[in-house]
Order: structure tokens, then sequence, then C-alpha cells
């Protein structure tokens, strides 16, 4: 059996952080995963700024509300979704994705949490797990699935390594030239193709024995 992941924001919907910076007016709010490697320094600086500026849980949300899956995203994860098992593995937070989530017919998210304060300030971020994409596409190796994993990020290269096959999409050429070990598509279609042809391969040598 396969099973497809895939990585959320920038992926198959939005990054959260740019579009709130972009409303707030806040720049240093714009830098991602794409920009920092480090996530818990990443989340750290962010949490700093949202105290600094005194923005709470509530105004992220609201964005969040006005944002919507990037576009053929949910025909995509339908289509992956009638022919794989797939689950999103994303370094996002219940707190923010649960929306968008409802936008793309609820797939599987495992994702952290956060903490937030009685007067609704982001205290901070609750990993799930340290490294949890790498770890989940473990997981699901040793059930035996085999693995075929798509990202945009730094954050996402664990997972890229670990499973069968790992593919870029709408991912910086800064960062897939770090790593040129993982094919590169520019759209869903290109990576659908990507999925399908990966997924071919690893069922020949299984039908041969």
């Amino acid at each position: 059996m396969q099973m497809i992941c895939l990585d959320m924001e920038g992926v198959l919907v939005p990054e959260i952080w740019i579009e709130f910076s972009k409303r707030t007016g806040i720049p240093q709010l714009a830098r991602t995963t794409r920009d920092e490697p480090d996530y818990d320094k990443l989340m750290n600086d962010r949490i700093g700024l949202l105290a600094q500026h005194q923005l709470k849980l509530v105004d992220i949300q609201n964005v969040i509300k006005g944002m919507g899956p990037m576009e053929g995203a949910r025909a995509f994860l339908d289509d992956l979704r009638s022919r794989y098992q797939v689950l999103i593995l994303s370094d996002t937070f219940y707190e923010f994705a649960l929306p968008l989530m409802q936008q793309l017919a609820w797939p599987t998210l495992l994702c952290h949490k956060l903490e937030i304060d009685a007067a609704g300030f982001v205290r901070r971020h609750v990993l799930r797990q340290p490294d949890q994409k790498r770890h989940a596409v473990n997981a699901m190796r040793g059930l035996n699935y085999q693995v075929i994993a798509a990202g945009d990020s730094y954050n996402d290269t664990g997972m890229l390594t670990a499973a069968h096959a790992g593919f870029f999409i709408h991912a910086p050429a800064a960062i897939t030239a770090q790593f040129p070990q993982f094919p590169v598509t520019n759209s869903y279609a290109e990576l659908k193709a990507s999925i399908d042809g990966a997924a071919e391969r690893l069922r020949a040598p299984a039908a041969a024995g």
C-alpha cells in the first residue's frame, strides 16, 4: 500500500505568516521556513513580534478566515485521495489550520499546537514532536506503506529524505539547488504525474515478488 505525505503551507494553501505580514505591515513576520531552517528560532521570533505589537491569536485567525486554498489545490487533493491514502504533515498549528482544512474537505492533518493565555496572546508553541514530518514518514514505512512525499521548504527535506520518493513543489531555487536529489515540480499537474510515476515504479518490485 502507498501513502502520500504533503506539506500544507506553500503547497496547498498560501503561507499564513506572509498573508498576516501583509495585513499588519510587519515585514519581519513574512519570514518562513524557506528563510529560516531553525523552526524553533523562527517561531520564538514570531511570538516575540506578536507580543511586541500586541497582536492576539484572534488577529491571526481573522486573516486566515479570508484565505483559501491555492488555485487547483482542492481538485489535486481530491484526485489523490480518491486513489491513495493521504496525510498532510505541517509545521503549522491546529488553531490556524482548521478553517483551511474545511475548505479542503478535511484531509487528515498532523501538526502542532499553540499555548494561549487568558487574554488571547500566544505564549509559546508546543511541538507535537521535533522533526515530526520525518518521524511520521518513518512510522508509515514501519507500517509497510510505500511513502511518496512532497514539500517546498527546508523543513520538508527530512520527510523527503525518509520517503521512498520525494519531490519539491513551488520551492524557491535557493532551496532546490541545495537539495538536487529531489526532483522539482512547478504545478499540480507535474506533481501528480511525478507521484503517479513513483507509485508505479514502487509497485513494480512488489508485483514481481
